[in-house]
């Protein structure tokens, strides 16, 4: 049985996916792109039971940052607009952190990928990954937010309240995202 017509056709499939999700997170000429999605009910409970390894290896529970306006933002090295989103979140970290304001990075990728970027981007906030073997699925976690077809770059705020507010599946520019933390922080 020849194997080459289904290898073709999963293989087309694979970079059909990816080419959709690419162009779902391309920003647009206004600086934003990608589109707003529907936040399920429990998006912030599934947040805060959640545990995830920094690049070190050690366990960090995201409810650590229960009580802050808490942006969390799935991301890979090797995704464009993931890296182009990263400097306006690292400006909008050092602006409102002091009002409470943290921004997590979670990476689905690995390791050494999140190393190596850091060390040529470095990052004000806490990087997270997502797949290391034998702890929690940041997959399964972004599947459980809103994000089902687990395309990067997605981010999620949660009010400090504990409720989420916002979610966006693309590139978010950083007046947009501001615009959205000035509005929890009533200003």
């Amino acid at each position: 049985m020849n194997r080459l017509p289904i290898l073709l056709a999963g293989l087309t499939i694979a970079i059909a996916a990816v080419l959709a999700g690419l162009y779902a997170s391309a920003p647009g000429k206004d600086g934003s792109a990608g589109k707003r999605t529907e936040i399920p009910a429990d998006a912030a409970s599934a947040v805060f039971a959640s545990t995830l390894v920094d690049s070190d290896g050690r366990p960090q529970a995201l409810a650590q940052w229960r009580g802050k306006t808490l942006v969390i933002n799935f991301w890979a090295a090797w995704c464009p607009p993931c890296r182009d989103e990263m400097p306006g979140f690292a400006r909008l970290q050092e602006k409102y952190g002091a009002d409470g304001v943290q921004f997590v990075g979670i990476a689905l990728d690995s390791a050494d990928n999140v190393r190596h970027f850091v060390a040529q981007t470095p990052v004000n906030y806490p990087l997270l990954l997502g797949n290391e073997a034998g702890h929690e699925s940041a997959s399964e976690l972004a599947r459980a937010i809103g994000n089902r077809t687990l395309a990067l770059p997605y981010t999620l705020i949660i009010d400090a309240g504990g409720r989420a507010r916002f979610a966006r599946l693309g590139y978010v520019a950083e007046e947009e995202l501001e615009n959205h933390i000035k509005q929890l922080l009533n200003r």
